[in-house]
């Protein structure tokens, strides 16, 4: 598995939003964005996550951050979702497993029938700088496991307030 180097641009992968339009990752410059890959509508804790960080953008919002969210779930099921919930963050759907292969995220079987009806991403969250550089990496291979929203705004707080560099660029 390949995951997206700290340092390095998100690959050029285009998301279909739920609004009609697209978004093409790696190519805007010039802003903080916040990628955030859910499991889909099957996953109640991604229900709750997604609806700490809809009432947080904000906050994010006051850095100069903006956010989308995207799963492999198809347009029904992300609409679902948005009118269940009441999230108004930029939404995505669709999300294929080469797509989510050149994410560097882990794919899941469903469990069964009653869980899903297609193989789908574990959690994943990209913080892209302005520079359109990956500064912050976080992949997971549950749903038990996912960056708490108030740190990593308070870590974007600290990154931009005092120049840190991005982290992680060597691995072994």
């Amino acid at each position: 598995m390949n995951s997206p180097a700290p340092g390095q641009p998100l690959p050029g992968i285009t998301l279909h939003m739920v609004d009609g339009t697209t978004q093409r990752l790696g190519d805007a410059t010039g802003q903080w964005r916040v990628l955030v890959v859910y499991r889909g509508r099957h996953c109640p804790r991604c229900k709750t996550y997604l609806g700490k960080l809809d009432g947080m953008q904000a906050a994010f919002a006051e850095r100069g951050v903006t956010l989308t969210i995207v799963s492999a779930d198809p347009l029904e099921k992300a609409q679902a979702d948005i009118a269940e919930f009441g999230w108004t963050l930029p939404c995505a759907y669709g999300l294929s497993e080469p797509d989510m292969a050149d994410l560097g995220l882990y794919i899941s079987d469903p469990a069964g029938p009653a869980e899903t009806d297609r193989r789908f991403a574990e959690p994943g969250i990209f913080v892209v700088n302005a520079d359109n550089q990956l500064q912050v990496v976080g992949i997971s291979n549950s749903a038990s496991c996912r960056p708490d929203l108030d740190v990593m705004l308070d870590g974007i707080r600290g990154i931009q307030s005092k120049g840190i560099p991005i982290r992680g660029l060597a691995r072994f």
